[in-house]
């Protein structure tokens, strides 16, 4: 597109989607601005845990153009994953592009009334990224230190906040929550904000409950008990028990490597598949009555449960009373310091980027969706051995919101080449290589995955949409190289491309 550096192109957030979107828009002669509101690059991993190792190895969570640098441990902590996105950043120019301390507190496209957008057959009134040239999204930004707002216009937004921004925190019966409790309540996401001395000061030689075992209440966990010792022991309350194992053991290795085969496609029930595939998917699922959760533990865990520094309790609920904590048991657990790794509202998140309530309504759907109503979306990045369903949400186009992308929303930290893809896909899109169907079709692909997905809740149960190990993220990267027009088949011969595991560096000569 020769006109591509007069075209302005907004992202909102320099995380992993963010750069990986902006790197290839300048790939494709775009100059690209990033907003975002932290002080450095990298999203979630600028304020993590000292102790928060990845839960892949490295050479899953990767570029791929861009390897590890040589000697990278197997699992890399956060300053190395850190490390990695800055360096990523750095090369590709992406570093130049990137406002911090800038927080967009409004985005609202400028252009076709809603009532004219709505009766659009073509995505943007024409099918293109850019519209006719006469829309545009307008966006209101606040110089965080200074506290003053200015004013932008953009031809092209892409959205890449990610779902880790609006925490979620648990209601209780009047008098039954933190305001009874003469302690410290916090959530899991302010704890890791913290400044390293500021974090040991608020914790040491205190009795701290954790309340919550996904991946940040185990680190949380991990890190109070290492500090406090068997002294003041640290309390883990969880409600569900996750098969979880030690990083060490690298069986759980091939596990991952299996589940990105061709083969291992074949067993999963995919959107759009067709009665052939849908068929075979059906007679080839195993272990129809077995299912899990895989996770990997911080170090020493269960070193420290037998060292007596960190007590592990089960319960459905719980309340709060004045110097502590009661299960729904009955047993109460002392504390000086709660912290709620109780998850975030990613959808709050999301919607709180528009300013138009029409835009905020449609743009995540109804909130009992199991996945967002947008064109090119996959959900999946979790391993359920009950039907190989594999979950997390991945999702481009609304087919009702004009010059506009969202890339990288998803359920994961896990891997990030899923998040290069789809930036890679916007690329092409805004360069004009993807033609997108009618909004009629559009709506009617997301139809059926949203299908698709409500199948999945069913048969998942209660682990829906928790993140682990892909599968179904390689049937739905060949809908993005076909639309790209490059080959979904990526590997040499027919026994490679059925039985070698899909990974970044297959995805590395489109650009």
């Amino acid at each position: 597109m020769d006109s591509s550096n007069k075209k302005r192109v907004a992202i909102i957030g320099a995380g992993p989607s963010g750069l990986a979107a902006c790197k290839h828009a300048l790939a494709k002669g775009f100059v690209p601005v990033i907003f975002d509101s932290g002080a450095s690059v990298g999203g979630v991993w600028t304020r993590t845990l000292a102790s928060t190792k990845l839960q892949t190895p490295a050479a899953a969570f990767q570029f791929s153009d861009f390897p590890w640098p040589a000697g990278t441990s197997e699992f890399p902590s956060h300053d190395q994953v850190l490390g990695y996105l800055t360096a990523y950043a750095r090369k590709f120019g992406v570093l130049e592009c990137v406002k911090l301390g800038c927080k967009v507190v409004g985005a609202e496209y400028s252009g076709a009334s809603e009532k004219e957008v709505t009766a659009w057959d073509r995505w943007s009134g024409n099918g293109e990224a850019f519209g006719d040239g006469s829309g545009e999204w307008h966006l209101t930004v606040e110089h965080i230190e200074s506290g003053s707002i200015q004013k932008y216009e953009f031809d092209f937004l892409i959205v890449c906040v990610g779902r880790y921004g609006v925490t979620k925190i648990p209601t209780f019966p009047p008098n039954k929550g933190p305001e009874v409790f003469h302690g410290k309540v916090l959530h899991a996401q302010d704890y890791s904000h913290l400044e390293d001395h500021d974090a040991a000061e608020l914790i040491r030689g205190k009795r701290v409950v954790v309340v919550g075992s996904g991946k940040s209440g185990l680190d949380t966990a991990a890190e109070c008990a290492e500090a406090n010792g068997s002294k003041y022991p640290c309390t883990l309350i969880y409600r569900t028990a996750n098969w979880m194992v030690d990083h060490k053991l690298t069986w759980g290795l091939n596990v991952s490597k299996r589940t990105t085969t061709r083969l291992a496609e074949l067993m999963v029930h995919k959107p759009e598949e067709g009665f052939a595939l849908s068929l075979l998917a059906t007679l080839l699922t195993p272990l129809s009555l077995l299912g899990w959760k895989l996770g990997l533990l911080p170090d020493r865990f269960y070193d420290l449960v037998d060292e007596g520094s960190l007590v592990l309790n089960k319960c459905d609920s719980f309340s709060f009373c004045a110097d502590g904590l009661v299960l729904d048991s009955g047993k109460r657990v002392e504390a000086d310091v709660v912290i709620l790794a109780t998850g975030f509202n990613p959808d709050q998140l999301l919607r709180s980027v528009f300013t138009s309530p029409w835009v905020r309504d449609i743009v995540s759907g109804a909130s009992s969706d199991t996945m967002l109503p947008l064109y090119r979306q996959v959900d999946s990045l979790l391993l359920i051995i009950t039907s190989f369903f594999i979950f997390a949400i991945q999702n481009i186009v609304h087919p009702r919101i004009p010059q506009m992308a969202i890339v990288g929303y998803l359920e994961s930290r896990a891997t990030i080449y899923p998040y290069e893809m789809m930036s890679k896909w916007v690329a092409h899109l805004l360069d004009g290589t993807v033609r997108l169907p009618s909004v009629k079709d559009m709506e009617k692909s997301v139809g059926e995955w949203a299908l698709w997905g409500q199948g999945a809740r069913r048969r998942s149960g209660s682990l829906f949409l928790k993140s682990c190990i892909a599968t179904v993220t390689t049937w739905y990267h060949d809908q993005l190289c076909r639309d790209m027009g490059y080959s979904a088949r990526r590997k040499k011969g027919f026994v490679a491309e059925l039985m070698e595991p899909y990974g970044p560096t297959d995805y590395a000569d489109i650009q």
